[in-house]
């Protein structure tokens, strides 16, 4: 039935062609360049698409909190109506992200363009190769739309804001998942498990002659086999074959309030963004920066330009990269330390060359007062060096497995969705060798960072012993692909983890207490119980004056030593099986 159907809409297709009813123009070409569609523009694009051409297919996917689902193109040239089905048959699969910023749309017009440009059979799209094309992420975003946001941006005309319906910053959201969008996501990069992912955007900071830059996701944090590639293969090519179209691009300059001409680090991409989110699943995973302050034609087909680069190495190493990813999932079910924390190697380093414009100072006509400017009349070529690479600070032994109360289910929802192999207990069960930590210390932002005050600075101590988990507790088992993700998520020091987010916060505030005139009597007859602890609170009144001095102190120490006091206060609510 299929192959029936296929034929016909090719027949109706290239009928369709010759009688000159092709009408996939899109917004951008129709306005000369200068401006980019409405939402419902975007959606009726694709639909007209998915009907004119046999290889591509638009599907409805989960929901966002604008109350509009988001939408995923499938675009093959063996016309897979399903990524399960582009997945059985071997293909390489290319995920495309566009609009997470929507005042950044230069990948919303560039997918158009592409998709057009295969359709018209201007570009053939390689037979293991599937594009899964996301037309628009931030709904809510692209909805408010407006002439005057990013004050800095050289086109186009209107477009829409970087905070979705929730006036969230989706690509600050991957791992907490406060959107809709973010949970919907999740769902779409497990059943399409990319090979390759991009996320389109638009740089902001400093000026230069560059009209693409690329920020590619750490190689430091996909290791292995997979770093060794990206560094002498994939990147390499990705920058030749832009050189060959004519559009020289460097990395995202990533030189705030410095001269760009002295080198930049990269950019650090933790797990709550796009980028870094996929680094967690073993996918290559790229972030192209078109420069600001380019005319927005010029910005779109150099991203479109960058985009069939993609499609052209990709599908010329596919079966490479394939088999990359599947040693680097094996490894990670296999491994047994993984780090949690990066800092800076100052001493690796490649060198571009870069062009840009000489800048200087000069009296501001606000204030007076100095401020920066570049000369674009004084452009300049210059070798740069650009800091790459980064060592770990922290490492994490792995636990045989996690084990998570089922009263968290937030958490456990988040998992799901990122379809994370774990089950639940069929009755109650008291496992040996059990780890778990108790928090410390740690700092907590005082401004919300996107609706949280994140955790920071986290100090733990560890307790081994046996625990009775409850029917219907979650076990999660660590020899799985997803190993990654889940010690990035569930280590309480882990730079992006779910305790960073706040998610276990409740077990930070004491629940319990007493009232000390009742009391004094239970503790004095316990120290009298107790020389150990007795022995402890004198030698703390001998080293603490301040102590001494403080009769709720000292009685506030018994109550912390005894069995009274609440074992799931500051008891961080994941456990590890050792055993």
């Amino acid at each position: 039935m299929r192959v029936l159907f296929t034929l016909a809409i090719s027949l109706l297709y290239f009928t369709g062609l010759l009688h000159g009813q092709h009408s996939l123009q899109t917004h951008f070409e129709k306005t000369q360049g200068k401006e980019t569609p409405t939402y419902e523009e975007i959606i009726a694009w694709w639909k007209k698409a998915d009907q004119y051409s046999p290889f591509l297919t638009l599907q409805t996917k989960g929901p966002t909190d604008a109350g509009f689902p988001l939408h995923l193109a499938i675009v093959s040239s063996k016309g897979f109506s399903s990524m399960s089905a582009a997945r059985k048959a071997g293909a390489t699969v290319i995920l495309i992200n566009n609009g997470i910023h929507p005042g950044e749309p230069d990948g919303i017009d560039a997918s158009m363009l592409l998709v057009k440009k295969i359709i018209d059979k201007k570009i053939t799209l390689p037979p293991n190769l599937t594009i899964a094309i996301i037309p628009i992420f931030n709904i809510g975003g692209c909805l408010n739309r407006s002439t005057n946001y990013r004050v800095d941006q050289e086109g186009p005309e209107a477009f829409g804001s970087r905070g979705n319906s929730q006036y969230l910053d989706l690509n600050r959201d991957l791992i907490k998942c406060d959107s809709k969008e973010a949970l919907s996501f999740s769902a779409i990069y497990q059943e399409c498990d990319p090979d390759v992912f991009i996320d389109n955007h638009v740089s902001n900071g400093a000026d230069y002659q560059h009209v693409m830059t690329l920020l590619t996701s750490q190689p430091s944090k996909l290791g292995g086999v997979m770093e060794h590639f990206l560094r002498s293969e994939f990147e390499p090519a990705l920058f030749s074959g832009m050189k060959e179209k004519g559009l020289d691009m460097v990395p995202y300059v990533n030189a705030y309030g410095e001269k760009p001409e002295n080198g930049w680090s990269t950019y650090w991409d933790s797990p709550r963004y796009t980028s870094g989110y996929a680094t967690l699943w073993h996918s290559f995973a790229f972030v192209p920066e078109a420069h600001m302050l380019k005319p927005y034609d010029q910005r779109v087909m150099a991203t479109t330009a960058l985009l069939e680069t993609f499609l052209s190495f990709t599908g010329k190493n596919g079966e490479t990269i394939k088999l990359l990813r599947k040693e680097a999932k094996q490894a990670a079910a296999k491994a047994e330390r993984f780090p949690i924390k990066w800092e800076l190697d100052k001493s690796g380093f490649t060198e571009y060359t870069f062009k840009g414009y000489e800048s200087g100072t000069k009296p501001s006509n606000v204030s007076g007062l100095s401020r920066l400017f570049y000369d674009r009349s004084k452009p300049f070529t210059k070798s740069i060096k650009v800091v790459d690479k980064f060592v770990p600070t922290l490492v994490i032994e792995k636990p045989k497995a996690y084990v998570i109360p089922q009263g968290w289910w937030k958490v456990i929802e988040r998992l799901l969705a990122n379809n994370i192999q774990m089950t639940r207990f069929e009755k109650d069960t008291t496992l040996e060798f059990v780890e778990w930590y108790k928090i410390e210390d740690y700092k907590t932002s005082s401004r919300q960072f996107e609706m949280h005050h994140l955790n920071s600075d986290v100090v733990v101590s560890k307790q081994i012993n046996k625990y009775l988990f409850r029917k219907g507790d979650w076990y999660i088992p660590m020899n799985q692909s997803a190993n990654r993700f889940l010690i990035e998520t569930l280590e309480p020091q882990a730079e992006d983890a779910y305790f960073v987010w706040n998610f276990f916060d409740a077990i930070l505030g004491q629940k319990e207490g007493y009232s000390a005139y009742v009391f004094e009597d239970k503790a004095a007859q316990y120290l009298r119980e107790n020389s150990a602890l007795r022995t402890q609170l004198e030698q703390r009144r001998a080293a603490d004056t301040n102590f001494a001095k403080s009769a709720r102190a000292q009685l506030d120490f018994v109550y912390r030593n005894s069995p009274w006091v609440e074992p799931d206060h500051n008891r961080y609510p994941v456990f590890r099986v050792l055993q």
